[in-house]
């Protein structure tokens, strides 16, 4: 090996900072590798604005690094700084750098100022990555921004299941788009029995909006659903390169929203954004994929974008609220729900919502106050969920008879709903109050539902409540092997391995159950541990 080379193993793994410091130029600021490094804590910290800042000065005295390039493009679609990202992109264009989602930018970029000529160039950088499977649908949107048949474009999906779905959505909403709105409504109907997202209706809905057909709109976004609500009062959309891109790229995004792919969700959603700024549909997403890659500051800021009059703006509220708690913010959260319930005119939806975060503070008694305003506000319409809810809170807060009225009341209105005959059953077994009846409740509820693991629990409990241990076990068994973090199981598997004299395992499972359970329980699982059970 030649003086100086470096294995390829070893450069491959040598820290990004020290990569960076070699390719800096010998005239650069020496504070270069200073600045990157408190850019990559405080973008480990969440801290978007400090590390856009950091790597925009770093990049300025670096221009040729692909690695601060590859950050400063990252963290500028996190914070919304697409002049950065732009520079970024540039430089990482082309080099064995690049991500796989380099294209979207200027393709959102290329629709935004309606210019076909880009899109068409960007489509066919993205057609060979992992978000070719877009191509189809892309090619045909720009095909009627040029007033051709798109029907070539979408016939190119080929037997990718995605490709297929995708190009079939926008086929449907691209009928719409030319005019024909009976033919694009029947399309989305259809899609919508076979499974489709919401959002295609929202689309089709909007686009019909658009095109001047109304009457057809409000007939489509039917139901109580308050997106649709507020979106029959005539918010509209025109099929403009710029929307169909963006329809597509969040359409994506929100099918990742569940998945650990909170990078690509950022750079899906935010060039769709890019690319069409107002869809609120997309900017909630956006809020959720930084939410989940730890970047609250960005989340917060992309809700704070959305008008107040949006059709959406409950659902951001909702969304806020939940980034607030995922980020150890509960008091925050709380007292905007709180907000939320007390003003005037407040619905039964931010009762709810309150009562739920008064839940999850431990405030039992508080939320079934609130829970109890939900049943008195329609109690001919209030649906079973609602007298769970309440009875679970009343429950919860120890006024067991009260709860039990309710509980009952959710299985009259639902006697085939697992939930409603889960907590009911559970809740007498438990206590030993008619433990025959609980336990043919519970029956009927892992019957109906024998995937549940917590009902699972709830049937095996009961059973061993009844000294039936040989049933009991397998059930809880099966339970804590599919659910394996559920403190509650663990707990029970273990007081099931002491009784039938299993003492090791038994002591394995409540120390499993100790590492995921809730501080007021540790005590008893640490006494468990400690002396086992006492005799039955």
């Amino acid at each position: 090996m030649a003086r100086g080379a470096v294995p390829g193993r070893l450069f491959a793994a040598m820290p990004a900072a020290f990569l960076f410091a070699a390719a800096m130029p010998a005239q650069a600021d020496t504070g270069g590798v200073a600045t990157y490094l408190k850019a990559r804590a405080a973008d480990g910290d969440g801290r978007a604005d400090l590390a856009v800042a950091g790597y925009a000065r770093v990049l300025a005295a670096a221009p040729a690094s692909t690695v601060v390039a590859a950050r400063a493009y990252r963290e500028a679609l996190a914070a919304g700084d697409i002049a950065l990202a732009t520079r970024a992109a540039a430089i990482l264009r082309g080099t064995p750098d690049a991500p796989a989602d380099l294209p979207l930018l200027p393709l959102a970029q290329a629709a935004a100022r309606n210019d076909p000529a880009g899109v068409e160039a960007a489509v066919a950088d993205l057609a060979r990555t992992p978000l070719g499977v877009l191509a189809p649908s892309l090619r045909a949107w720009l095909a009627v921004s040029r007033g051709r048949d798109p029907a070539p474009a979408l016939a190119a999906a080929g037997k990718s299941p995605v490709t297929q779905r995708l190009a079939a959505e926008t086929a449907a909403l691209l009928r719409i788009a030319q005019g024909d709105a009976d033919g694009g409504i029947a399309a989305v109907q259809a899609l919508r029995e076979a499974g489709s997202p919401i959002d295609l209706r929202l689309a089709a809905g909007q686009l019909l909006f658009g095109t001047g057909h109304a009457q057809q709109a409000r007939a489509l976004l039917t139901g109580s659903d308050p997106v649709f609500a507020a979106l029959r009062s005539g918010v509209a959309a025109r099929p403009t390169l710029g929307y169909g891109v963006a329809r597509l790229l969040g359409r994506v995004a929100g099918d990742l929203a569940d998945q650990d792919a909170a990078p690509l969700s950022i750079a899906l959603a935010r060039t769709a954004l890019v690319a069409y700024p107002d869809n609120d549909r997309i900017r909630l997403l956006l809020a959720g994929a930084l939410a989940q890659d730890k970047a609250t500051g960005p989340a917060l800021a992309a809700l704070d974008a959305m008008s107040p009059d949006s059709p959406f703006a409950a659902a951001a509220v909702d969304a806020r609220i939940t980034i607030l708690s995922g980020a150890g913010r509960g008091d925050a959260a709380l007292a905007l729900a709180r907000g939320r319930a007390e003003r005037t005119g407040a619905t039964p939806a931010d009762w709810q919502r309150y009562a739920d975060r008064l839940m999850l503070a431990n405030r039992f008694a508080d939320a079934a106050a609130w829970y109890r305003r939900i049943v008195d506000a329609a109690p001919d319409a209030a649906g079973w969920s609602a007298w769970l809810h309440y009875g679970g809170a009343l429950e919860q807060a120890g006024a067991w008879p009260a709860a039990r009225d309710a509980l009952r009341r959710a299985v009259v209105l639902a006697p085939r709903e697992p939930l409603a005959l889960n907590y009911l059953g559970y809740a007498q077994a438990e206590r030993g109050e008619n433990v025959a009846a609980a336990t043919t409740m519970l029956e009927r509820a892992h019957a109906l539902s024998p995937e549940d693991h917590s009902i699972a629990d709830s049937l095996g409990w009961a059973y061993y409540m009844r000294r039936e241990t040989a049933r009991a076990l397998p059930l809880i068994e099966s339970a804590a092997a599919g659910d394996p973090v559920n403190a509650e199981i663990g707990e029970h598997l273990g007081d099931i391995y002491w009784a039938v004299g299993r003492r090791y395992e038994a002591r394995y499972a409540w120390r499993a159950a100790a590492l995921t359970a809730a501080p007021a329980d540790a005590p008893r699982l640490a006494a468990k541990i400690a002396t086992g059970l006492p005799r039955r």
